[in-house]
């Protein structure tokens, strides 16, 4: 019997890649899209579920048990991105990338859980972001998001390893994908204090997504997770130099640490 594999923002980037990657590996793979009428060109097939509504997670969730009779994995992929000053982004942006990038996962392990129990086993890998581990200037909002569910994934593995079920992290860096056009941006205001330093950071920004990897890296790591009896708790995928700042931000000084970031960006 083929693995059974749920995926959150199936339709593009990360996603797509991992789905098209399992696919071709005999993976029974359900990816979902908020609009899965607009996509024609899935090679695995799309269910309607918005991470924001848990009515439609559950109506997912309960067709992908219907049509399989299982659910071995879950990936929660989906997530926005969110620049800007933080004096400068409205509260209900920072709500809607707290919704979509925290709430919406957690919500989506609460609905599969029962299910999982109930096999006894089961996978659940989440999407999260190198940025989730340093506060990133005008991206400290998404840093913050990324960095709750890594957190939170810790607390919730330890409390559900007794029924068998696998927690894991897994925080990409900088990916060739469309997610710089989907995110909210603060815009640079005229008259901001914020418009030299935000508007260089944002050039920058959208340059690392612009020359990042190739997704269907992370679709090799999703695979190779999946595939491993005892995965580690996180894992993460990026250039050297990207992960390699994971170490730094460990071993230096805050304000060394501080300093290279600022430098990193341009911004002293």
């Amino acid at each position: 019997m083929p693995k059974v594999v749920l995926i959150t923002g199936g339709s593009s980037g990360i996603g797509k890649a991992i789905g098209e990657y399992l696919s071709e590996r005999d993976y029974q793979v359900f990816g979902t899209s908020r609009n899965p009428q607009k996509i024609t060109t899935s090679s695995f097939p799309l269910l309607k579920l918005d991470v924001n509504d848990i009515n439609s997670i559950d109506t997912a969730i309960s067709e992908v048990i219907s049509k399989a009779q299982k659910i071995d994995v879950v990936i929660n992929n989906a997530g926005v991105g969110i620049t800007g000053p933080i004096e400068e982004t409205p509260e209900s942006e920072i709500k809607k990338a707290f919704d979509t990038n925290f709430h919406g996962p957690i919500n989506v392990i609460k609905a599969v859980l029962p299910q999982m129990r109930k096999q006894g086993a089961g996978h659940i890998l989440n999407i999260t972001s190198i940025a989730g581990y340093m506060g990133l200037p005008y991206r400290g909002i998404y840093s913050a998001s990324k960095a709750a569910l890594e957190i939170t994934i810790e607390a919730m593995r330890m409390e559900t390893l007794q029924f068998g079920i696998k927690m894991t992290n897994i925080a990409p860096g900088d990916f060739a994908t469309n997610i710089a056009a989907g995110r909210y941006h603060s815009p640079v205001l005229e008259n901001s204090p914020y418009k030299k330093d935000y508007g260089n950071t944002l050039k920058t920004m959208n340059e690392h997504v612009d020359n990042g990897g190739d997704p269907q890296q992370m679709a090799r790591m999703v695979h190779r997770i999946i595939e491993t009896e005892n995965p580690r708790i996180h894992y993460k995928v990026g250039s050297p130099l990207q992960k390699f700042s994971i170490v730094l931000k460990r071993i230096l000084p805050d304000k060394v640490y501080e300093r290279m970031v600022l430098r990193h960006y341009g911004l002293k």
